[in-house]
């Protein structure tokens, strides 16, 4: 089995652009990952996901672990076959959703104890039963397990959890072993404060992964603090390795990322925005629920390829979406999904041709246009 790599092939200021070499295939970075949370990208077939441009998908741990079982997928195969993708699939640790979903958590230096949201059942999560769920889902990108604390939090918070991270962050390591072809992500960890990031890059470092993920930021901080972090936070990372941004974001959180050194970023809210009834397009954000789009014969952007925009009008997203028809989450989420990926197609390319700059004001000033004016 080929080894996992990453290879930089061109950058403009503090971006990148490179491929990322799986055995299960290519990901070309930067590169925007959409959210299979239960095997599945809420409204979409594994096909579509694909023919929006995605070269990955994430997975979660939680999730999974609760329902149907990692055993299970196991069973049945691995998650690759379970969910009919056979391209890289990313697991996080589980450590987030157990911090922010579960019931009756008990933290402490082995791991944590927590009540099921499902159905009230007790489970153990630690660094190595994280790393044994993983390797049971067969995952291509495994995350260390880590404590995420919610923001805001005193110093004194931050820097207990990061430290707790940085313990179980060897542990991981130490219980992942030896996978080829398969990669392990450290997770730094320390907030807002510039000492606490750079202790934590310092420590994962001294222990070694093939991939750095930048934790513990869109939770609530606000991007102007995030854009902070990531002024510094890249730079105390390796440059021969990926840098994954988690849970990031908006199109201008996704750009703002690149810009500092990102490579891999994912999020929820392409597919949950359009079983909302947002769609994100190049000038901006549309609402289908408003009244003004219920006469309106145009596509949400005329300048996009995506099913949605070539064969509906906005009066017929409209129509659906009002009358709670899945056909709505269906088409609004293959068009934010394509729209992320031709977004992070179009910085890649600006990226290797020297042009971010250029592309970025493009960016901001369709945008600063507002929605197309009603009929």
């Amino acid at each position: 089995m080929s080894k996992f790599s990453f290879t930089l092939n061109a950058t403009d200021g503090r971006a990148r652009t490179g491929v990322i070499e799986t055995p299960r295939g290519e990901i070309r970075t930067p590169a925007f990952m959409p959210v299979g949370t239960a095997a599945t990208v809420k409204a979409m077939l594994p096909d579509s996901v694909r023919a929006t441009g995605a070269d990955i998908l994430l997975g979660n741990t939680y999730h999974l672990m609760l329902r149907p079982g990692a055993e299970r997928i196991e069973r049945l195969g691995g998650l690759h076959r379970f969910m009919n993708w056979d391209r890289p699939i990313l697991t996080d640790s589980g450590g987030f959703q157990v911090m922010s979903l579960a019931d009756l958590r008990k933290l402490t230096e082995d791991g944590v104890t927590f009540a099921s949201h499902v159905d009230g059942s007790r489970y153990v999560l630690s660094p190595e039963t994280s790393m044994e769920i993983q390797r049971q889902l067969g995952s291509d990108i495994v995350m260390a397990f880590d404590e995420c604390p919610a923001l805001p939090a005193t110093e004194a918070r931050q820097a207990e959890a990061m430290r707790l991270s940085m313990r179980w962050a060897q542990r991981s390591r130490d219980a992942f072993g030896e996978r080829p072809g398969h990669a392990l992500f450290g997770i730094m960890q320390g907030g807002v404060l510039r000492h606490l990031r750079e202790e934590s890059a310092e420590a994962l470092k001294a222990i070694g992964f093939d991939g750095y993920a930048i934790g513990g930021l869109a939770v609530g901080e606000g991007q102007e603090a995030m854009f902070g972090v990531l002024d510094y936070a890249t730079d105390l990372l390796p440059q021969a390795q990926p840098r994954y941004l988690m849970g990031v974001g908006k199109p201008d959180d996704v750009v703002g990322a690149v810009q500092r050194g990102v490579d891999m970023m994912d999020c929820v809210l392409p597919s949950r925005s359009g079983r909302t009834g947002q769609a994100w397009t190049r000038r901006g954000q549309i609402n289908i629920k408003n009244a003004r789009h219920a006469d309106d014969p145009r596509p949400l952007d005329e300048d996009c390829t995506c099913p949605a925009c070539t064969g509906y009008s906005r009066a017929y997203l409209h129509h659906v979406f009002r009358a709670k028809e899945m056909i709505s989450g269906m088409l609004l989420t293959w068009h934010n999904l394509h729209y992320y990926q031709d977004l992070m197609e179009g910085l890649r390319a600006a990226i290797a041709a020297g042009t971010l700059d250029d592309f970025v004001a493009g960016f901001h000033a369709a945008r600063a246009q507002g929605d197309i004016a009603p009929l």
